[in-house]
């Protein structure tokens, strides 16, 4: 958690306008104690406040949803190669979000994508249970299925419809990004971490539980049908509220919970809030580097994302090749 804060702190300090941490620490201080903003330092201030924390803190609970995501649905599926998007919920949130871009209606952005993500989940898990029990196998097909038609769904409609600066605005969603974050987009992300990222936290018994298969979990009193629904109900849940606010990110998901099993091992209790705090500082650092290193100019975070998460991730196969 120390490292966290002192990410915040640092990352703000980061930009064109360089606000020394000292600074950064001290109009924290002076909010909390609700006290009048230094006149001296009034510029400092907005330029923290207004522009820089918001999109910081977004990337924060972002990046700790999606990590708890990707450990709760590997684990769910016992598939090393899972992550929050497995249901189709990154394709169906893209499809809504692109639909109400290019009619116009940006201010529906995070209603529509949240929207679109819970239909992509109810979809998926819909289509896996009508054959039968719900089993990591068809959830994983019955997530792919979705996943390809709300993908071809959304490539027509841009081509159907994109026309002019539209398509730029559009590519930018699609390929992740938190430069229009704001303290809107903080309270989304916040309420939606609180609503099912934070119970998922206290789970890691009932996620041991399925280490060596539903017939496991069954002898130690669990019924693996109703966790596996309900775990994979908040994952869809808290995605769709990460995807809301910052599109799709690769690889944060995926990668994150592998790198902090390198590290404690394979026990949730422990796995799940390290994937936490650690999805939140790779992110606020991918997304720092995201708008400055090509200063002026700024880069979606998910291509930053992609470039770190797919070799760390063939890393990863290397060390461990049973993984596979």
């Amino acid at each position: 958690m120390l490292t966290l804060l002192l990410s915040v702190v640092a990352a703000a300090a980061v930009g064109p306008t360089y606000v020394s941490p000292v600074e950064v620490a001290a109009s924290a201080i002076e909010r909390m104690a609700a006290g009048t903003p230094d006149p001296d330092r009034q510029v400092q201030t907005a330029i923290i406040w207004e522009l820089r924390l918001p999109r910081i803190i977004t990337a924060a609970v972002v990046g700790a949803g999606l990590a708890i995501g990707g450990v709760v649905m590997q684990a769910l599926t016992r598939n090393p190669l899972a992550d929050p998007y497995l249901l189709g919920v990154s394709s169906g949130a893209s499809l809504a979000a692109v639909s109400v871009l290019l009619l116009g209606a940006a201010l529906l952005l995070p209603l529509a994508a949240f929207l679109g993500a819970l239909a992509a989940m109810a979809l998926a898990l819909g289509l896996a249970s009508s054959f039968g029990r719900l089993t990591p196998t068809r959830t994983v097909l019955a997530g792919l299925a979705v996943s390809s038609l709300a993908s071809s769904l959304t490539s027509f409609v841009i081509f159907w419809s994109a026309q002019g600066d539209s398509y730029r605005e559009v590519l930018s969603w699609l390929m992740g990004s938190l430069s229009g974050s704001t303290w809107s987009s903080v309270g989304i992300a916040v309420i939606g971490f609180l609503l099912a990222g934070a119970p998922v936290l206290f789970t890691g018994r009932l996620l041991d539980g399925f280490a060596f298969g539903d017939s496991a979990a069954s002898s130690l009193g669990l019924n693996p049908t109703r966790i596996r629904w309900s775990m994979m109900g908040f994952v869809a849940l808290l995605t769709g509220c990460m995807v809301a606010v910052s599109g799709a990110l690769g690889f944060v998901g995926l990668v994150i919970p592998h790198v902090v099993r390198l590290l404690t091992g394979a026990g949730h209790r422990a796995v799940l809030p390290l994937s936490a705090c650690t999805g939140a500082i790779f992110l606020i650092w991918a997304d720092t580097a995201a708008r400055t290193v090509f200063s002026p100019r700024e880069i979606p975070v998910g291509i930053v994302t992609a470039l770190i998460g797919a070799p760390v991730f063939a890393l990863l196969i290397r060390r461990q090749k049973k993984m596979l």
